[in-house]
């Protein structure tokens, strides 16, 4: 029975919680926690910015290497005979200058078939003022941030100049119409809701002086599926076109967001590595102080397996601890950020996401099953990494050189 007491007494001794194993758990609490905040942020930033490109872009455009479509409609007869393709319309692209009373401003013209570009962009569910269905030959949809910056709302007039116009014996004259605004859009992105209006493609051939279109809008059913769709219908259309997908026309700037959310991760995950090496300093404090008892478990027959399943018990203990103390304040941080930071911004005065700035208006997350996976696993793989030496080293404790000076 002293035995059996002794040998319990000296297991139960080894199994405590302190101070520095307390801070080795909030350690890896704080960076799970803020790992999972920032790849949620980066996500939701990223599909945010996708998903209002592509409310203003189409996911396929086909244009012919002699700059301009004389044939729009031959073309779009063609690409609707692919059953993945779910509308087409021609568009004008063009620079000009718009002018009001209070101030002008270059923009980006972009003429549309009012009949058939709903059908490809998100014009109509862009609107917030005014009426798509109002736009005519001689009416334009202007930005809300470009009508603020020139002082236009919905029913004032316009003059917009374009640098292609007709040609005389003394060079192209630049061509000006004079447009009444019908609507006010916003697609959440500053740099086309500052920069762009939308007229019809006959007013735009008038003021552009073109005869053909510059290209076709393509809406495909997967967008990711649009380089394959985009390669078939250019061995249907010929060698005389050429197409870019939503991917080729924003290649720079996702792969940039790619680039910088892998490198977050990896920046991140040292905050993980800091309260794992804590972790391990703990344990091997922890071998340390119970080096009796762990000579005491060893004399009374516990294997050296036995010892070290102690302490990897311990360690992944702490481990799965702050794991998962940080998946639960990652998820509820992830999920209720927008009412943190507006009440950071009250409070302390800021604008943290300043618009003029960044692409977006607000702070989207998007918390993604495989991140949250993958970063629990490799916070509980580096907390099991981190037990394996100070367990070996009191499993490899000599029982006989320790008690002989106790």
């Amino acid at each position: 029975m002293f035995v059996a007491g002794r040998y319990l007494k000296a297991k139960k001794s080894l199994k405590f919680i302190n101070f520095t194993t307390l801070l080795s758990i909030l350690g890896i609490t704080i960076g799970v926690m803020t790992l999972i905040v920032v790849i949620a942020v980066m996500t939701g930033f990223e599909e945010d910015i996708k998903t209002k490109i592509l409310g203003t872009q189409s996911h396929i455009v086909i244009s012919g290497y002699s700059g301009q479509l004389g044939n729009p409609d031959k073309v779009i007869s063609v690409i609707k005979k692919d059953p993945e393709v779910l509308g087409a319309s021609p568009f004008i692209l063009a620079q000009g200058l718009i002018t009001a009373s209070s101030g002008s401003r270059g923009v980006v013209i972009r003429g549309i078939d009012p009949r058939r570009a709903p059908s490809v962009i998100r014009i109509k569910g862009i609107m917030r003022r005014g009426s798509f269905s109002d736009l005519d030959d001689s009416s334009v949809l202007v930005g809300t941030e470009l009508a603020r910056s020139i002082g236009v709302d919905v029913g004032d007039s316009v003059s917009i100049v374009s640098p292609g116009g007709v040609v005389t014996p003394l060079g192209i004259i630049p061509t000006a119409s004079t447009f009444r605004v019908v609507g006010l859009f916003s697609t959440g992105m500053y740099e086309f809701d500052s920069n762009m209006v939308y007229i019809t493609l006959s007013a735009a051939k008038s003021l552009t002086g073109q005869r053909g279109v510059s290209g076709i809008e393509v809406k495909v059913s997967n967008i990711y599926d649009a380089p394959s769709i985009a390669k078939r219908l250019l061995r249907w259309l010929g060698p005389d076109y050429w197409a870019k997908t939503w991917e080729d026309m924003n290649k720079s700037l996702f792969s940039a967001l790619r680039m910088e959310k892998t490198v977050m991760i990896i920046i991140l995950l040292f905050i993980i590595l800091v309260a794992v090496f804590s972790m391990v300093s703990t344990l091997i404090m922890l071998v340390m102080e119970k080096r009796r008892d762990i000579a005491i478990l060893k004399a009374m027959g516990a294997r050296s397996t036995q010892v070290m399943k102690i302490f990897l018990i311990h360690g992944l203990a702490i481990g799965i601890a702050g794991t998962l103390m940080g998946l639960v304040l990652g998820l509820l941080v992830s999920y209720n950020l927008t009412p943190i930071v507006s009440f950071i911004e009250a409070v302390f005065h800021v604008d943290i996401m300043p618009k003029d700035v960044y692409y977006i208006t607000g702070l989207p997350t998007k918390v993604e099953f495989w991140d949250v996976f993958f970063i629990t696993s490799i916070s509980m793989l580096l907390s099991l990494g981190a037990t394996l030496y100070p367990a070996r080293q009191a499993s490899s404790q000599d029982p006989v050189e320790v008690l002989r000076y106790e």
